[in-house]
């Protein structure tokens, strides 16, 4: 089969999704797709895409198990120890300047991320007047976000890179130990709003101080990866901050001169003055959330 031909029903089969389920993966990298895909072709046991397709078409259990393969849920707490040290250096300093700052992590998977910025704002004292939105477009990604639950064999990994992101405690201090998992206290996760959004075909929710979406981008191809840093640019405020990851950059894009970066290598950016290179972009709001006029 030619690299043409399995691009086609690659292609085939994302619009064959978005028009029965509305997951949008149309402008995903194709690179990582292929990837995944030849994974759900031994999974399902499916000769083909083709094959696939019409299974997942006919049958939503299957889809639901595809969608696991195809968002990718791979995550851990204060991943990149130093961008955590540095958000809390240069960035927790100015949001402490708001009321009520408001967060979002775009793409949260099954939360340890946004778990991660919720401790870091307990410890600032800033916590209990912010507001976190957490979003995904993977329902059993976050309903396991939700519960706070993780297996107990990764603490010893997360709490090294809590200990290395500057954290003022112990890991261990958020957690309480039920039989091989922890279970993280719910004054955290009571600040945490999450819901399904897609970057993909949704619009602007919220205005916000600080946008965490980190290693998502990476799986996006230009045209995508552009209309995320357009609702990212639309929803923060003037002079609001920006956290990609490691391998991510908002440089080599339209909206390059709309972030400057701040010192040191990690992948924090501040939005510069209003100007008119971004778009905004249509599509539905959050359910269950109320649009910031």
């Amino acid at each position: 089969m030619s690299l043409r031909t399995t691009d086609a029903q690659l292609q085939a089969l994302m619009e064959a999704i978005y028009q029965r389920y509305s997951y949008d993966f149309r402008d995903y990298a194709l690179a990582s797709q292929r990837r995944r895909l030849h994974h759900a072709l031994d999974r399902f046991q499916c000769a083909d895409l083709p094959a696939l397709q019409q299974l997942v078409l006919d049958s939503p259990a299957a889809f639901g198990e595809l969608l696991q393969i195809l968002t990718v849920p791979v995550t851990q707490m204060f991943r990149d120890p130093a961008f955590f040290r540095a958000l809390r250096e240069q960035v927790v300093p100015v949001l402490k300047t708001y009321p009520s700052p408001t967060i979002w992590v775009a793409g949260c998977c099954t939360g340890e991320e946004a778990l991660s910025l919720a401790i870091v704002l307990h410890e600032e004292g800033l916590l209990e007047r912010s507001r976190i939105y957490a979003t995904d477009i993977n329902p059993q990604a976050l309903a396991a976000a939700a519960r706070g639950v993780y297996p107990l064999h990764r603490m010893a990994d997360y709490g090294a890179n809590y200990a290395a992101a500057g954290g003022l405690d112990r890991l261990d201090a958020y957690y309480t130990v039920e039989h091989a998992t922890a279970r993280f206290d719910a004054h955290l996760l009571d600040k945490i709003n999450f819901a399904d959004h897609s970057l993909a075909t949704d619009s602007v929710f919220v205005e916000t101080q600080l946008i965490c979406c980190r290693n998502v981008l990476i799986y996006f191809n230009k045209t995508l990866q552009e209309r995320a840093l357009g609702l990212f640019h639309d929803s923060l405020c003037h002079r609001g901050y920006l956290g990609l990851g490691s391998k991510e950059s908002a440089h080599f894009t339209r909206f390059a001169a709309d972030f400057e970066p701040l010192p040191g290598p990690e992948k924090l950016y501040r939005k510069r003055a209003p100007s008119h290179a971004a778009s905004h972009y249509a599509g539905r709001h959050m359910p269950g959330m109320k649009h910031d006029e």
